[in-house]
């Protein structure tokens, strides 16, 4: 359901610059979704820094970016206890953030 909602926005294009275990989404050559397919399910999104802290205060299951910027970016687990609505508005604003960019 990621791979086809991540796809599906115009320009993204998916690869693994990382490792095996990495699926990455980019959409002008910039990282809008990092998702971990080894281990527990979970994804980084970009988010607008005032929304990364009101996210992370009402939903458990996010956490700041692991590994990533701090102020930008969200851990999403995904253990269902974000309906799938929500989760997919959330790559979106991620995707919006990113897009604006200037192409990498």
């Amino acid at each position: 359901m990621l791979r086809e909602y991540c796809l599906s926005l115009e320009g993204a294009e998916e690869c693994f610059p990382f490792d095996e275990e990495t699926l990455v989404y980019k959409v002008n050559g910039r990282i809008f979704v990092l998702a971990n397919l080894d281990g527990e399910p979970e994804v980084n999104l970009k988010c607008d820094p005032a929304l990364a802290i009101e996210l992370r205060e009402r939903y458990p299951a996010i956490r700041p970016g692991y590994h990533m910027n701090k102020k930008h970016w969200n851990t999403v687990k995904a253990d269902g206890s974000v309906p799938d609505k929500i989760f997919f508005e959330w790559i979106e604003h991620s995707y919006l953030l990113v897009s604006r960019s200037k192409k990498k």
